[in-house]
């Protein structure tokens, strides 16, 4: 790095100290600001049911890709369900929802329901044990709710297989997170220079820099984002979602974050893909309001159909997005009824020209809606 024998950006002696060109980021953020306009602009003409089903969405989406960062795969139902109860949004038959699910669930709403409330350790401690409800990540026990204690060995990020570990980043030692965690509340608390879209990727790379927890530091951060860029919105509704997006770059996100945790102070790199991905994360909500304002069309439609709950509850499954092809099987296995009972609520649908069998060969005849209203 920039700062005489320093590997990383917490050694520096002017830490920390961020230092950006606001004349590199202003065409960005007004970009995203542009972005974040159009999409509220559409949200105001839906309605307050519609706006519901738009967040709930994101949400759920936030929720799960958040985890799939770090390797976890959380079962979407299950957060789907988990959301909606606390938020009070009718989305039918509610799925089983574990304690891992609701623990992240808890986190990121908190984040953002809670936006205006200060950032406390406490409120970090509560999160973090939300997080890991067990006290452990994966097999190895963990110190949950307080900040870790390096009895191990020094925080690093590794990767490689064993014997040839390759360390992309060492975080500061232990004795040092008191005061630095202080410092870094302090600064999150209180009215700053920085706009408040720069606020939220500073935040995000501070708090992932000073790693002060065993595990999790990737979902806090990303939270300690969604709580900025809720207060940044005015609202702590939520629409668009950064984690998914990051999710579908994450291999940029890593390579960015090394490269700026081995620089110097200067990060004007950092929130300029900050800015970029927080772009392309309001523009895929566009996306998503697209399939929310087709499902509430699909349903006016067929309103006046009988269907018995097994078939709305399926075509719900398929209105979000349903992973792989439906099969008579499949529909079964979800529904927990007999293979007959499938097959004639299909055939029911088939009639009624609800669903009409895919095109696409394979062993097993496969099932899609018909084409949406526009």
């Amino acid at each position: 790095m920039d700062s005489g024998d320093c590997k990383y950006i917490w050694q520096a002696s002017d830490w920390p100290n961020w230092r950006f060109d606001l004349t590199v980021l202003a065409g960005p953020m007004a970009e995203v600001s542009r972005a974040q306009g159009l999409l509220m602009g559409r949200l105001a003409d839906v309605g307050m049911a519609l706006r519901d089903q738009a967040s709930l969405a994101a949400l759920t989406e936030d929720v799960v890709k958040t985890s799939e960062i770090e390797g976890e795969q959380l079962n979407v139902e299950s957060v789907r369900s988990s959301i909606a109860r606390r938020l009070g949004v009718d989305i039918g038959a509610l799925a089983p929802v574990d304690r891992h699910v609701e623990g992240v669930v808890e986190m990121v709403l908190d984040a953002t329901a809670n936006c205006a409330a200060p950032v406390t350790r406490e409120r970090l401690f509560g999160w973090h044990a939300a997080l890991f409800p067990a006290g452990y990540t994966g097999l190895s026990r963990i110190k949950v709710g307080d900040w870790r204690d390096d009895a191990s060995g020094p925080m690093q990020v590794v990767s490689g297989p064993i014997g040839r570990r390759c360390v992309h980043f060492e975080a500061p030692p232990a004795d040092r997170l008191e005061s630095e965690t202080s410092r870094f509340l302090d600064w999150l608390n209180s009215a700053s220079n920085e706009a408040t879209l720069l606020k939220a990727g500073l935040g995000h790379l501070w708090f992932v820099t000073l790693h002060p927890f065993d595990d999790g530091n990737g979902r806090i951060a990303r939270a300690i984002s969604d709580l900025l860029l809720a207060r940044a919105d005015g609202s702590p509704q939520r629409f668009y979602s950064l984690s998914a997006q990051i999710q579908r770059e994450r291999k940029a996100y890593y390579d960015i974050l090394e490269r700026t945790q081995k620089r110097s102070m200067d990060v004007t790199e950092w929130l300029g893909w900050f800015l970029d991905t927080l772009h392309r994360s309001v523009d895929q909500a566009q996306h998503t309001l697209d399939a929310v304002l087709a499902k509430a069309r699909f349903w006016r439609q067929w309103a006046a159909t009988p269907l018995n709950e097994r078939q709305v509850q399926l075509l719900n499954r398929l209105l979000d997005g349903f992973e792989g092809k439906l099969t008579s099987s499949k529909w079964a296995a979800i529904a927990r009824c007999s293979a007959d009972t499938a097959l004639r609520d299909i055939n029911d649908l088939l009639a009624r020209g609800v669903l009409r069998k895919s095109d696409a060969g394979g062993r097993s005849t496969s099932y899609e809606l018909n084409s949406l209203p526009e």
